[in-house]
């Protein structure tokens, strides 16, 4: 953290001791208005929804209709108590944040504390009453939107402003404004919407000051991620949307420029994010897009390069998406959203390609995936498609700034073999804080079914030994010595070491879109290769480096990882294999034998041949130490299989293979 940075944070201390002490309650009116500016940016009366696949529109009135009866699922947890909900409840510990002290003397950092803050942010996001609010705009039951009036003017009498964990960071800020926003817009034709937003001074005063409070709270320097992304783009929708402020037009403008440059900042060239964190590329991702298409509502468009932008990260995203849709999984991850229009369990990456094709136009080698909700509110919001000039017009495998390689098989093989090896940096900023220690660390997928996969997240501030672990060396497909990490630790945010990984060769096919006659007789195919080797271990007492490399042959439908370790000095290695949860195995000795259902209901299988070097074992939801398991995403976590191999060497190579049965 440089001097500078530091000064910054001292000089925002003091702004919100200030603020905190001129805490405002629920009364209304501190809110000032422009005469004549009340008006909500609206959606056309043409707004796409009858090409809601009828399946969609029942998930989703379902999802509402659990709501109304007062059921919600956050971040794996059931909630029942929707009828009345306690904004300030964290319901996987039972405890609750206190309400009467200011958001920022709050420690939700505290690693001591049993309450889990983002259960509580996550509620307090709001995505709920968008799911609600698009139920009302299908079907016109103003069941739905009296819920969603009911739980607002709870939040707000619940909130007063700058009061209470949810006043306390301004990612959840600008994500609620955005929530707000397409919650207002989805009622419009509800004859109560104007009286719980344009007309309620209290929904005012909270629009208002949420919106001065990203305008002086800003995260800068080390913190600047995906949070500055999140601040702005919430900002920028609102001033946008609820133009009814002297300071919008201003707000406005500087979000604008915020936001393009954050996300510039927060994106390699290639279009993958910089935080080395799958989840935030979509997150972010999501949010520009949300944010830019509003601005262009609004007669505000951003800049071509802006544009080029967001759509070289959907198009790296459209490039790297499995058989099944889904991206590689690294680094961080916690469900982060910047709006939900669809059942909240609906796959969001599918979603989001589907929004990039109808603001952009998909090329011809993107996955083929139907338009949403989302997809179909936007474009019509935006009302026209913007031309990128240059795309990738086959679909990209290799992405040397971000270290991110795919070998897979030709897009006609019915049961796709799909691997990501990482020989990318550690992760963004002098901090690092979303990258895990996990260089290279690889991927396996067959048919889309996860097969040596990455553990997830699991946790962030409440469960420090399980945090340590999901972003461990050891709970990654990588090679392990002396039982250290290849980075150094300093805190569940920070990195004070980073391991710097080289390539050192890559061989891959860059795809195009099959033909006709590549779909009846592919093509043989040549085999596949990725080499790199990182420096992260040469601050043992006896310094090595770790090389790996990866061959995937197509024709063989076989994969190769060989690991060498080079060094003077003699190590204990442990190289762990992580099994994908549907993944059942027969271990004996060096040999194991896969299997596992496909989503056709077919049997797929394979054989693990693993290095005789190290003697191996099965390791399946150990808890002391923690070992063998996989999060699905935040506040989830089951057990699985690790094969963990152990031995002492100097130098060495180690040979795995991997034949799948045809």
């Amino acid at each position: 953290m440089s001097v500078a940075e530091v000064g910054w944070r001292l000089h925002d201390r003091a702004r919100q001791e200030t603020w905190s002490r001129r805490r405002f309650g629920p009364a209304p009116g501190t809110a000032p208005r422009s005469a004549g500016r009340r008006q909500v940016r609206t959606l056309p009366a043409d707004d796409g929804l009858l090409a809601l696949p009828a399946a969609e529109r029942r998930a989703l009135l379902a999802a509402a209709d659990r709501l109304v009866q007062g059921s919600v699922t956050v971040l794996g947890v059931v909630r029942h108590d929707m009828d009345d909900p306690d904004w300030s409840l964290d319901p996987s510990s039972g405890l609750a944040y206190p309400t009467d002290r200011p958001g920022f003397k709050i420690d939700y950092r505290d690693a001591g504390d049993p309450r889990n803050v983002k259960q509580v942010w996550e509620l307090s996001r709001h995505h709920h009453l968008t799911v609600l609010a698009l139920a009302w705009r299908l079907t016109g039951d103003d069941t739905y939107a009296e819920t969603v009036a009911r739980h607002l003017r709870s939040w707000w009498a619940a909130n007063p402003i700058m009061s209470g964990v949810n006043w306390s960071s301004g990612i959840e800020l600008g994500i609620r404004l955005i929530s707000w926003v397409w919650t207002r817009r989805l009622l419009d034709g509800w004859s109560g919407a104007a009286a719980l937003f344009e007309d309620n001074p209290v929904a005012v005063d909270h629009v208002y000051w949420h919106q001065r409070f990203l305008a002086t709270f800003q995260s800068r320097g080390s913190s600047a991620n995906n949070h500055v992304i999140a601040e702005a783009a919430g900002q920028l929708v609102a001033s946008c949307a609820f133009a009814w402020f002297p300071d919008s037009d201003r707000w406005r403008a500087g979000a604008k420029r915020l936001l393009a440059d954050a996300l510039a900042q927060n994106t390699f060239a290639s279009g993958l994010n910089r935080e080395q964190a799958s989840e935030y590329h979509g997150l972010v991702a999501e949010l520009g897009l949300v944010a830019a298409v509003e601005a262009d509502a609004a007669g505000s468009p951003f800049d071509p390069a802006t544009w080029d932008l967001l759509c070289t990260m959907v198009d790296s995203l459209a490039a790297v998406v499995d058989c099944r849709g889904n991206p590689p999984r690294y680094g961080d991850g916690d469900d982060g959203r910047a709006l939900v229009l669809a059942d909240p369990d609906a796959n969001r990456w599918t979603s989001l390609v589907a929004l990039g094709a109808a603001v952009f136009g998909p090329q011809s080698w993107w996955p083929h995936v139907p338009a949403d909700a989302q997809s179909l509110l936007l474009s019509a919001l935006l009302r026209r498609r913007i031309a990128v000039p240059s795309r990738p017009r086959r679909r990209p495998s290799h992405f040397p700034d971000a270290g991110l390689t795919i070998l897979r098989t030709h897009p006609a093989d019915p049961h796709e073999i799909w691997c990501r090896a990482d020989s990318g940096p550690h992760g963004f900023l002098s901090i690092a804080a979303h990258g895990h220690a996990d260089a290279l660390s690889i991927e396996l997928r067959e048919s889309g079914v996860e097969i040596l996969v990455d553990p997830g997240t699991y946790c962030y501030h409440d469960q420090p030994a399980w945090r340590r672990y999901f972003r461990s060396t050891l709970g990654h497909n990588t090679l392990e010595l002396d039982g250290a990490d290849q980075s150094t630790s300093g805190g569940p945010f920070l990195w004070t070491r980073q391991a710097r990984t080289r390539l050192i060769d890559v061989a891959v096919d860059v795809d195009g879109p099959p033909t006709q006659q590549s779909q009846l007789s592919p093509q043989p195919e040549q085999p596949q290769r990725w080499a790199a080797e990182h420096d992260g271990y040469q601050a043992l007492a006896q310094p090595a480096v770790h090389r790996r490399a990866v061959t995937l042959d197509p024709e063989g439908r076989s994969l190769v990882v060989v690991d060498r370790v080079d060094t003077d000095g003699h190590h204990h290695l442990r190289l762990p294999f992580h099994l994908g949860p549907h993944v059942d195995v027969q271990l004996a000795g060096h040999r194991a034998s896969l299997s596992w259902t496909r989503p056709d209901g077919s049997a797929g299988g394979a054989v693990l041949v693993l290095p005789d070097q190290l003697d191996w074992e099965a390791v399946r939801g150990s808890v002391d130490p923690i070992l063998g398991w996989y999060s699905t995403g935040f506040g989830r976590k089951e057990p699985t299989t690790t094969l963990l191999g152990q031995g002492s060497a100097a130098t060495v190579e180690l040979r795995t293979e991997l034949r799948f049965t045809r």
